[in-house]
């Protein structure tokens, strides 16, 4: 792969089209503004990250760790981009200056797919068709198809999300680049390849989409003709990756502090582990400034952060041509400073301990989990019965975007998850409940 033909500005569904642009915003820049005015965005305000939605104590939701991701994913492409320059100088009339923007960009889509009430609202999706009344329908669908929808993936959904002609819809999704969109696919590769592998990159109906795509850009096929498409991933995939294991670890465990799952003496214990001694007593001089205990751990936070985004920027670096020979292995964080990486993974294991196995977390995780397996069974028998009252009463509040009297099968179970995963925990809730006659319109 090489970078002269991996950075393209083509925007998805106006290939043929070039518009003569009135302002200075590159089209990179443009996919950003794009994203951050769109409803789904907006949805994630209302999604959950981790813990539950807000009380009296703000924590981070879908769209705050979104913003959050795509800051520091700016930070890591700003910082290649220089580099590459330096290295390769004959890139300088190319897009390469722009990989920030690109980077940054594709942050802010990388959670779009997920269904509300975070990855238990996924299992609840897989599960009601692997294990639950969904079963049935495996002998109407192809394997193909089949392994879509039992593997179920927010990553897979995002890139349908963007790429996906929606009814009333204009051509090509969002019509985003071509790089930005190759950006967000973590998993390139068919959910048929995804047993044993909870992930995958894209559905059969966007396979073609990605295809597409990949050949446009270069990127490296790793499957041959007539077996299930496997590809290497854009290079930019591993920057936007990084940036979401930096921010979602450190933020959580800021926010645990926040709900006093964590004291202040474990967090700070758990980002000195970051520090070598002149960093050490530089926060011990902060402290003397900074006596409010929630800022000194967010001052800890930003300054482990910063931490990251250089040694990912390092290895990303060091490893330019195995990534771009599609041979690299893993993530960035797996490849940091034996001394960082055994911190990084003292934090995942604290974290999984006392934060994503604490009540609140595994509560908000079960009524997900009911709530979307309920939904789900009314929305897949309402479309397979249309000609039932109150299959017509359910269909009706389905937004006319959605291909709900798809002609196929496949089509119509789409259609439903899309209905579904495009809602947030509050929308998901409020309609549980009038389904179930526990909360009625006022009169």
């Amino acid at each position: 792969m090489n970078w002269r033909q991996l950075i393209s500005n083509k925007r998805f569904g106006l290939e043929e089209q070039h518009e003569q642009r009135k302002d200075n915003r590159s089209e990179f820049q443009r996919d950003y503004d794009r994203l951050i005015f769109s409803a789904p965005f907006r949805r994630l305000q209302n999604k959950t990250q981790v813990f539950p939605l807000p009380g009296s104590i703000f924590v981070h939701n879908r769209l705050t760790h979104s913003l959050e991701v795509s800051c520091v994913g700016r930070s890591l492409g700003d910082n290649i981009a220089s580099l590459l320059l330096k290295k390769h100088p004959e890139l300088e009339d190319t897009h390469i200056s722009e990989i920030g923007a690109i980077v940054s960009a594709a942050c802010l889509a990388h959670d779009l797919g997920n269904p509300p009430f975070g990855h238990s609202g996924e299992r609840a999706i897989s599960t009601y068709f692997s294990e639950g009344k969904g079963k049935e329908l495996k002998k109407q669908l192809s394997s193909m198809k089949w392994d879509d929808i039992i593997h179920f993936e927010g990553n897979a959904n995002a890139f349908r999300l963007l790429t996906h002609q929606f009814l009333g819809r204009r051509k090509g999704g969002f019509v985003m680049t071509y790089s930005t969109l190759a950006s967000i696919v973590k998993y390139p590769y068919s959910s048929q390849l995804a047993k044993g592998k909870p992930k995958f990159g894209f559905f059969t109906s966007e396979a073609r989409d990605f295809q597409r795509i990949a050949e446009e850009l270069g990127i490296k096929r790793l499957s041959e003709e007539g077996e299930p498409l496997k590809y290497a991933r854009h290079p930019l995939v591993y920057l936007v990756e990084a940036a979401d294991d930096i921010c979602y670890q450190m933020m959580d465990i800021e926010d645990a502090h926040k709900l006093k799952l964590l004291t202040t003496e474990e967090v700070k214990a758990l980002f000195y582990q970051f520090f070598d001694e002149n960093r050490e007593k530089r926060a011990e001089e902060v402290y003397n400034i900074v006596t409010d205990t929630n800022e000194q751990i967010a001052y800890l936070r930003a300054s482990v952060i910063g931490i990251l985004i250089d040694e990912c920027t390092r290895v990303f670096m060091e490893n330019e041509e195995a990534i771009l020979n599609g041979e690299f292995e893993g993530t960035l964080i797996k490849s940091i400073k034996p001394e960082l990486r055994e911190a990084y993974k003292h934090c995942s294991k604290v974290s999984l301990e006392k934060i994503y196995r604490s009540r609140d977390v595994l509560d908000i995780e079960l009524a997900g989990f009911h709530v979307i397996s309920t939904l789900l069974e009314l929305m897949i028998d309402a479309v397979l019965s249309p000609e039932k009252a109150y299959s017509q009463l359910l269909i009706s509040r389905v937004s006319s975007q959605y291909d709900i009297n798809s002609p196929t099968l496949y089509g119509k179970i789409q259609a439903v998850l899309d209905y579904l995963s495009g809602m947030t925990d509050v929308f998901a809730l409020d309609l549980y409940r009038k389904i179930k006659g526990n909360s009625l319109p006022a009169v």
